[in-house]
C-alpha cells in the first residue's frame, strides 16, 4: 500500500469518527434527554438503550481513530448505524414533505456511512494505526 493509500484510510476512519463521536458524548452527558427521545421513538428498554447507544457511539469512533481490530470495529459500527438508521430516520412514516425529506437525507447519508464501514472491513486500518505492521 502506498503512502497515499494509508493516508486515505486514516482520513476515512477519522471522518466517520467525527460524525459519530460528538453524538455519542452528547448522549452520555444527557442520558435523560436520550432516554426521552428513545421513549418517543418506541425503543424498548429506553433507559438501557440510551446507555448502550451512548457507549457505542463513543467507543466505536475511538476504535476507528486508533485503527484497532478493524474488521470487528467495521461490523459493529456498520451494525450500530443500521439499527440507528432504521429506528430514528423512518422518513416513510412522515407525512409533511419538509421533515420527510430531511429524514430521507439522514437515512441515505447513513447508508453511505455503512458503505464506508464495508470498505474499512475489506481494506483494514492501513499503516497509520495502533499496532500496524511497519
Amino acid at each position: 500500500m502506498t503512502f497515499l493509500d494509508n493516508l486515505a484510510l486514516l482520513a476515512g476512519r477519522i471522518l466517520i469518527a467525527v460524525l459519530l463521536l460528538p453524538s455519542g458524548v452528547k448522549k452520555l452527558l444527557d442520558l435523560g434527554g436520550t432516554t426521552g427521545y428513545m421513549t418517543r421513538m418506541g425503543v424498548p428498554a429506553p433507559e438501557a438503550m440510551a446507555v448502550v447507544a451512548g457507549v457505542a457511539e463513543t467507543a466505536l469512533p475511538i476504535l476507528l481513530i486508533l485503527g484497532v481490530v478493524p474488521r470487528i470495529t467495521a461490523v459493529l459500527t456498520g451494525g450500530f448505524i443500521l439499527v440507528a438508521t432504521l429506528t430514528a430516520h423512518r422518513f416513510w412514516e412522515i407525512t409533511e414533505a419538509g421533515p420527510a425529506m430531511m429524514q430521507q437525507i439522514q437515512f441515505l447519508k447513513n447508508l453511505g456511512l455503512i458503505g464506508g464501514t464495508m470498505f474499512y472491513f475489506v481494506a483494514g486500518a492501513g499503516r497509520y494505526a495502533v499496532g500496524a505492521r511497519k
